[in-house]
């Protein structure tokens, strides 16, 4: 079976340590990862090497929810997550891989996200256009600094 990959990268007006924990907090994960017109709730996070995360995301206008989740395979904070990902749905078979790399730069911080391993169904386009709309939000999450 043939796998796609998608590249994404950014730099964001915040620091590495707040970029990395917005990955491994499941309301911040709730709040940012599902796409436009998808809710999203964390099930599980173990958020420690060979530790297992699971997830849903629910689609607002039908009510229709996948679920999915993996195993983290490498954490340095505030500098690289690497995880698995798997559908509950046998209809979208496979296991992928994510990894995102954060590197302090003048500003703010640099991220590259590196999604290896895309079931053949899922159009690449669509994911990728998926993680646009999620990274929108999480740029939203991370560059807000509210005091108190």
């Amino acid at each position: 079976m043939a796998t796609n990959t998608v590249r994404l990268h950014r730099v964001l007006r915040t620091r590495p340590e707040r970029l990395y924990r917005a990955f491994l907090d499941p309301a911040a994960m709730a709040k940012w990862l599902p796409p436009n017109g998808f809710t999203g709730t964390v099930h599980q996070m173990d958020a420690r090497v060979d530790g297992k995360w699971r997830m849903s995301f629910t689609n607002f206008s039908s009510g229709h929810s996948h679920s999915f989740g993996g195993t983290y395979l490498e954490l340095v904070p505030s500098q690289r997550l690497r995880y698995t990902s798997a559908f509950d749905d046998p209809n979208l078979p496979g296991e992928m891989t994510t990894t995102v790399t954060l590197r302090e730069v003048f500003g703010g911080t640099e991220m590259e996200v590196v999604q290896e391993g895309i079931p053949e169904v899922i159009p690449t386009e669509a994911c990728y256009m998926g993680w646009q709309e999620s990274l929108t939000l999480l740029k939203q999450l991370v560059e807000a600094e509210i005091p108190g």
